[in-house]
Parts: structure tokens; C-alpha cells; sequence
């Protein structure tokens, strides 16, 4: 079956395989939140973004073929509660952003602007994004072979950036760093793929960055 990105607690995990990654998208925990197990599709290592919630069940999505690295989007507590468990399990090392690093549970290592994180022979560009926490990232993936692919934590959703608790200070540090690092840079047809719910594309979302900034969230 073709990839859709419409997952929910409790259901199978969905699969999309690039020619040289396979990425794999489920939903955990009771905040429905999404985690993605990234697999090269010629070396076999595994990179898992958000150890969020139920371990065992990330655990078994794992499998034999060990993690090398867990990747936390931003510091809030909805998207690390498996992370221990799983970094234990599998003795991955565990990275975030410096500005959140020091509030995940466990020993994480620093990633700055522009850190490359290897998934094999593929590669994660970080790219910091100040407003939802002072450490969110986001991910991206270019695909030698086809459309870049994005993975926003909390930052950017179908339909708006993320929640700032109605900071303005926050709320235009985030549309600024959205709009500048991610829709000025990338094409109409990259994929993303958010901390919660359901997938868009830059495409899709681009015309309406006028209104999240008039709106104010």
C-alpha cells in the first residue's frame, strides 16, 4: 500500500521506502505523539527521531537490528518518555540541541545549525528553530533521488508553526525562523512530517504563512 502518514495510537505503523532510506511512522502514547524509525537502505543502521512514548513497542519496531542513534526534537516531556528505556535497551546515543539538551533524562550530546547526523550512507541536516522551546530542530533529508523530506518536531504542522503560549516575542522568533530556514529554502514538494498527526508538504502550506502571522499563532 502507498504511503499516507495516517497513523493513531494503537494502529500499525505506516512505511515509506526512498531508494536509499526507509522511513517508518508511528503513533505513541496517550498525546498521540509520532516517532520515526529511519533505516539505510544499504547499511541497515537505524536512527529513531523522538523516542516519545512506549518503549517496548519502539523497541519491537527496532527489532534485532540495533539503533545507533535516538534524536530528540525539543526538550517537552511528551516526546522523550521512551527515550531512557530505549537508549538502555539498545545503548544508542542519544542527541539534541545544546539549548534543550540538558532537560532530556538522559546523557544527551549537543547538535548545533548545520550538524550532519549519519543514518548509514544518508544523512540529518539540523536546523535549529527558536519559539515552540529554545532548542526545537528540525530534520532534513535530501533525497539524491527525489523531493527533500522534513521532520519538524513541534515546530511546523498542517496549518501553523508550533504552540508558543501566546508569546509574541516567541510566536515571531518561530514564524521568522519557519518561514526564512524552511519555505525559503525548500521546494513546494518537500515533505514533512510533524511531532503530531497527519504529514503536509511545503506546497501545501506556503500559501498560508500570511495568515499564521496576522492570526498571531
Amino acid at each position: 500500500m502507498a504511503y499516507t502518514g495516517d497513523v493513531s495510537p494503537g494502529s500499525a505503523p505506516d512505511v515509506r521506502e526512498l531508494p536509499d532510506l526507509v522511513i517508518t511512522k508511528v503513533s505513541v502514547g496517550p498525546m498521540d505523539n509520532n516517532a520515526y524509525l529511519l533505516r539505510c537502505a544499504h547499511t541497515g543502521d537505524q536512527v529513531l527521531i523522538d523516542a516519545a512514548n512506549e518503549p517496548q513497542r519502539l523497541l519491537s519496531l527496532i527489532g534485532d537490528a540495533g539503533l545507533s542513534t535516538v534524536v530528540t526534537t525539543h526538550r517537552h516531556g511528551d516526546h522523550w518518555q521512551g527515550l531512557a528505556g530505549v537508549v538502555e535497551a539498545t545503548g544508542a546515543r542519544s542527541l539534541a540541541h545544546s539549548a534543550d539538551a540538558d532537560e532530556l533524562p538522559v546523557r544527551s550530546e549537543p547538535v548545533e545549525e548545520g550538524t550532519v547526523i549519519p543514518v548509514g550512507d544518508c544523512g540529518l541536516e539540523v536546523i535549529h528553530l527558536v519559539g515552540h522551546t529554545p532548542g526545537s530542530i528540525a530534520l532534513l533529508y535530501r533525497d539524491p533521488a527525489g523531493t527533500p523530506h522534513l521532520f519538524t518536531g513541534d515546530s511546523l504542522f498542517p496549518g501553523g508553526v508550533g504552540n508558543t503560549e501566546g508569546d509574541a516575542d516567541r510566536f515571531t522568533s518561530l514564524v521568522n525562523d519557519v518561514e526564512h530556514k524552511l519555505f525559503d529554502r525548500l521546494p513546494d514538494d518537500t515533505w514533512f512530517y510533524p511531532g503530531h498527526g497527519k504529514d503536509s508538504t511545503i506546497g501545501e502550506q506556503r500559501p498560508s504563512l500570511p495568515k499564521w502571522r496576522e492570526r498571531g499563532w
